[in-house]
């Protein structure tokens, strides 16, 4: 296949995966039947679309595709009397029009998947591969865990779908609220994978980034009274803010002491810090909130250097009570350097256990080569750069090594 024609093809996967299974759902009633009839439509993309071209509309070309492979097979099964068969069919035929508290096709999708009788991690592992069409590595980077394991909870979760006959629908007002919690962690880690992608070429997928940003944007339409999907919103608009910044001219990695803030989104800022000033009038603090104010605290410094780190630090000490975790340590660890020195830190994150996590070897390689402990660093950094698989931030980890010298073993 030509690669500019399988670059179309994976722009279209990443921009319309999960709204063409969002759409699928519901018309079908049926997650698996819905993530099948895409993965048929995208293969057959790939076999038409670089002997007849892109489509005028490829997104409807995938979902009408999709719909009419899975009507299809449908009807072989139907006539073999399989009754879930005959009954999806018949409510494909239909094709119902749901109304209800939620009307964006996505964001019903994340509510259905957030359903109670899921694990809360198998809810969010669930919606990140229905609707980011992150891949199961991608996702078990996510939550740290091996990739079998996380296809085993996979697999899990849709067979009790399927095994309890939770139905696509959307949920009634009353019922939101019970299920937000794993609704905003799912939209927090799509936005991650934008905005740092685990594997590839590209650092930040900007594709997954905007669609974090139009689900937090929904959410916090939907749900004006609740300060943690402002706070959600805040932090994703003042992260999002940074992104041009984030990436210098040869797509390399900017660090954030190193961004030149005259690129920072200003209007994203204000907006930003906009919505953290009314989380703070609210009262009712929550982590997203707090990660939030911390990105704010970022925000209002002009230069690196004149940043308040003894207020992101207590910030980083509010979170930690309230969602304490080795990865929040390892972020308030980077604060602590900046206020009380290197050493300091070093010690919080040689108490972590995240071996297979690599921002956590390439701050401890930093904070290394801050004390002048050079063969250490230089291991760390083997470490770190032996478990990222994203090549721009690996590229990133190989020149902060090379800059060691010839480290001695």
């Amino acid at each position: 296949m030509d690669p500019a024609d399988a670059a179309a093809i994976e722009r279209v996967f990443r921009a319309q995966h999960g709204r063409a299974v969002a759409v699928l759902a519901r018309v079908f009633g049926d997650l698996g039947i819905a993530e099948d009839a895409v993965a048929d439509a995208f293969t057959a993309a790939v076999e038409r679309w670089p002997r007849d071209g892109l489509p005028p509309a490829p997104a409807g070309w995938i979902i009408t595709t999709a719909r009419r492979r899975a009507i299809d097979r449908l009807r072989r099964q139907a006539k073999q009397l399989d009754r879930h068969a005959q009954a999806v069919l018949m409510r494909a035929e239909q094709e119902p029009v749901e109304e209800g508290a939620v009307q964006d096709e996505r964001l019903r999708l994340i509510f259905t998947c957030c359903h109670p009788a899921l694990s809360p991690a198998a809810q969010v592992a669930l919606t990140l591969r229905m609707l980011g069409g992150l891949t199961t590595a991608e996702i078990a980077r996510a939550f740290l865990l091996p990739e079998p394991t996380m296809a085993q909870r996979l697999v899990r979760a849709k067979g009790k779908i399927r095994d309890a006959r939770i139905p696509y629908r959307v949920p009634d007002a009353a019922e939101l609220p019970e299920r937000l919690r794993p609704v905003l962690a799912v939209v927090y880690l799509v936005f991650n994978e934008g905005y740092a992608a685990s594997s590839g070429t590209e650092l930040v997928r900007a594709d997954l980034c905007a669609e974090a940003v139009r689900l937090g944007r929904l959410l916090a339409e939907l749900m004006p009274g609740e300060p943690e999907v402002l706070g959600l919103l805040a932090l994703l608009l003042l992260t999002e803010s940074r992104r041009a910044a984030r990436t210098a001219p040869d797509c390399g990695l900017v660090p954030l002491p190193e961004q030149d803030r005259a690129r920072w989104d200003r209007a994203l800022v204000a907006e930003g810090q906009a919505i953290v000033r009314a989380c703070l009038r609210a009262n009712r603090p929550g982590p997203y909130q707090i990660q939030a104010a911390i990105n704010a605290v970022h925000a209002d410094a002009p230069a690196a250097a004149d940043t308040d780190w003894r207020q992101v630090v207590a910030l980083y000490d509010q979170l930690v009570a309230l969602d304490p975790g080795p990865v929040v340590a390892l972020n308030r660890a980077v604060a602590v350097a900046e206020v009380d020195g290197p050493d300091r830190a070093l010690a919080i994150v040689d108490g972590l256990a995240l071996p297979e996590y690599p921002l956590f070897h390439a701050i401890r390689a930093d904070l290394l080569r801050r004390l002048g402990r050079g063969a250490e660093a230089a291991r760390a950094y083997d470490a770190a750069i032996a478990l990222t698989e994203n090549a721009a931030q690996r590229a990133f980890l190989q020149g902060r090594r090379a800059a060691l010298g010839a480290a001695p073993p």
